[in-house]
């Protein structure tokens, strides 16, 4: 999925007019965070982008270096199917299902307790099958 722009999203969908997305902000001490019923702030897609269905993003970026170049965050899609190009990416899925196709590479089918990594530049097709909740860390 695009490599976001730190200032404006943390997530691997890159979106069409990115609002600023909620922020916990510079970490300054340890925290902890529930990851399952955290709120989530819209974060719309670029329509191009959308292949199928209705989907829906959120977000929210909980860390980010000093720099932009690390962020850390949740982000959520709704069912459907939506193409992207991926930042440098680890995620953990928290709840949902998904398969993603990277063009020339693997189908990654991903679930509850699955992590995978995208790597930057890989095109994919996202096929949405329910709400996907998922744990991020991107590298810039």
């Amino acid at each position: 999925m695009c490599p976001p722009d730190p200032a404006d999203t943390a997530h691997s969908v890159q979106t069409a007019a990115p609002p600023a997305p909620a922020r916990v902000g510079r970490m300054t001490h340890s925290f902890v965070l529930h990851i399952p019923d955290a709120d989530l702030e819209p974060e719309p897609l670029d329509p191009e982008q959308i292949l199928a269905g209705t989907p829906e993003v959120t977000g929210k970026v909980v860390w980010e270096s000093q720099d932009g170049r690390q962020v850390r965050g949740i982000w959520q899609i709704t069912p459907g199917v939506v193409t992207d190009t991926e930042a440098d990416e680890l995620f953990v899925v928290i709840s949902g299902s998904a398969t993603i196709e990277v063009e020339d590479g693997p189908t990654l089918k991903v679930g509850p307790g699955d992590m995978a990594v995208l790597r930057e530049g890989d095109r994919t097709t996202w096929t949405v099958h329910e709400t996907l909740r998922k744990v991020y860390a991107i590298n810039l």
